[in-house]
């Protein structure tokens, strides 16, 4: 089931608001989706991800396969009982991991030959592979096999030619895709997956083939994947607002906060990357003027909150109360700067909160932005806070 409601556009770009209605529930959008690999968002609570407002979160339909795998799955219901999360599930085919293998893998017509990375055993993924795993694993939103297009590989940078080759795979194995969605009578959406690397011409072709075959909803793949900034958004400029009007567009794996804003600016409605959480357990922090290294030294014996207009636990604390608006609660930069130093576990788990709600609060602003007609003051805004700095 899949059914999306359009309700209002920005006059002054491709930003547009609706809701999508899934199996397991209703997700507002422009929506960002965390990243639960495993079946976990890492070092979240599945209760701090309801508070924090997530709305779906994503699985890894390849990491699920190799362990726990499917015996265990179909024991549970899927991915819902399993984790104990019950709104919506986001799974992707597991392309990219299979592509991510490099020499451990060899992609054929019919699909992908590769070595498990877990103990060796000799496996192939395939689309029809792909969707009797994701049916298993009952997510609401399906995605297609494909190839992921790299930007260069070993210094080589994809030529057209060979970007033209594995689009035309994916649309291939997206036909395969639906018909094996369609033989396992899956009651969930399956999304097709634009490809075409660099070129503009080959990403048309690549949508234009998708929309003809009638899917639920939309992705762009092929972004984030080594190629400079530019070059992303030049792409992200170009295909989202090219999908169709009245189904989901959804871009795979970005990405910075700024990448968010243009996203939705160019017609996207959902996002999703591991950046928050990677970035947390690396000591990352992003705020609203800027992002903030906790590891620096100057640091340690700051009293202030991560960022002062922040209510999650780590800055605002059990009331909620930012220090903008009159609370004292929560956790300094120095605790946090202490943590992070000597390796205590909370330091990331406080880190990767902060972050994850800092992301579901711009989506939120961006969305009530939207309904009130006044994204293009809002996105201007931003672009001001963020350069402030910290």
């Amino acid at each position: 089931m899949l059914r999306f409601d359009l309700l209002t556009t920005d006059p002054t770009s491709h930003a547009r608001r609706a809701t999508l209605t899934l199996n397991h529930g209703v997700v507002q959008t422009p929506i960002f989706m965390p990243v639960g690999t495993y079946g976990t968002v890492k070092g979240v609570m599945p209760r701090s991800l309801h508070e924090m407002g997530a709305q779906i979160i994503l699985g890894n339909t390849f990491h699920l396969w190799m362990r726990p795998g499917l015996d265990i799955m179909k024991g549970f219901g899927g991915l819902h009982g399993f984790e104990q999360w019950h709104k919506p599930i986001l799974t992707d085919s597991g392309g990219f991991q299979v592509w991510s293998l490099g020499a451990m893998r060899k992609i054929t017509e019919e699909g992908v030959h590769f070595a498990s990375p877990v103990n060796g055993d000799k496996l192939f993924m395939s689309p029809e592979v792909s969707m009797q795993i994701q049916t298993v694993l009952n997510s609401d939103i399906v995605m297609q096999l494909d190839e992921c297009t790299p930007y260069e590989t070993n210094g080589h940078i994809t030529t057209e030619a060979e970007a033209l080759k594995s689009m035309e795979m994916s649309l291939r194995w997206a036909r395969r895709s639906q018909d094996e969605f369609a033989r396992l009578g899956n009651p969930n959406a399956l999304f097709g997956i634009v490809q075409g690397g660099m070129f503009e011409h080959l990403r048309q072709a690549s949508l234009d083939a998708l929309v003809a075959m009638d899917f639920p909803g939309y992705a762009i793949g092929g972004v984030s994947v080594g190629e400079p900034k530019e070059e992303m958004r030049r792409i992200m400029a170009h295909t989202p607002h090219r999908l169709p009007a009245h189904k989901p567009r959804y871009l795979m794996g970005v990405g910075t906060p700024e990448d968010l804003v243009e996203g939705v600016a160019c017609g996207v409605d959902m996002f999703d990357c591991v950046m928050p959480t990677r970035n947390a357990r690396n000591g990352t922090l992003f705020t609203r003027y800027g992002d903030l290294k906790i590891r620096n030294a100057r640091h340690k014996a700051d009293h202030r909150p991560l960022d002062e207009t922040c209510t999650c636990h780590a800055c605002a604390g059990p009331s909620g109360v930012s220090w903008a608006d009159g609370g004292r609660e929560g956790f300094s930069r120095a605790y946090l700067h202490h943590l992070d130093r000597c390796g205590e576990m909370l330091g990331p788990m406080l880190a990767t909160v902060h972050n994850l709600h800092y992301y579901l609060n711009l989506m939120r602003e961006v969305r009530e932005a939207l309904d009130a007609g006044s994204f293009a003051a809002f996105r201007e805004r931003f672009r001001e806070e963020r350069a402030r700095g910290v």
